[in-house]
């Protein structure tokens, strides 16, 4: 002997059960997850993008401008605020007086980077793209700047310092050709 039910609790009842079912699962993420790729796919390493936008929570529901402004505020802006306080710390024990000076106009360059950016995140919002991508591509001409002047007077700078400009360069690269595209 079974429970009678209506034909409308029964459907309701199948509807939560699968509705349940999928809870957690983010099966809507492929059409986002195609929108990542498809921005990212341009940049010089698209994996570096894609990882970007996918580090912030609000990438998976991004549009277009959206996942510019993860790259610019949230990857880009950090990474800067990183690198400035590394030169900040190199520059406070240094091998020679040369490195140190070398060291705090890196420094330097990496505040007026992330002062940059947060005026290219402004410009965004404002859809001004043209302005945004002169700020985003001044802020990544202060970190070449920074890396030649090292390279030129042989500083030498840890591993990892190198390997975050390295994707800083990158990560300045895929915003200035996605915002290109708008």
């Amino acid at each position: 002997m079974g429970i009678a039910l209506p034909l409308c609790h029964l459907s309701l009842l199948l509807l939560l059960s699968i509705s349940f079912n999928y809870v957690g699962h983010r099966n809507l993420v492929s059409a986002d997850e195609a929108l990542i790729q498809l921005q990212c796919h341009n940049a010089e390493v698209p994996s570096t993008c894609i990882q970007c936008v996918k580090s912030d929570p609000k990438g998976e529901s991004a549009g277009k401008v959206g996942i510019a402004n993860i790259i610019i505020t949230t990857c880009l802006s950090n990474n800067a605020k990183s690198l400035k306080h590394n030169m900040t710390v190199l520059a406070s024990t240094p091998p020679g007086k040369g490195e140190k000076a070398i060291l705090q106009r890196c420094e330097k360059a990496f505040s007026d980077a992330t002062d940059d950016l947060a005026k290219a995140t402004a410009m965004l919002g404002a859809k001004d793209y043209d302005k945004t991508n002169g700020l985003v591509a001044a802020a990544l001409a202060r970190e070449v700047f920074c890396k030649e002047n090292m390279l030129d007077n042989k500083v030498t700078v840890p591993d990892s310092v190198v390997y975050q400009m390295r994707v800083y360069e990158e990560l300045s690269n895929a915003a200035l050709r996605i915002v290109d595209r708008f």
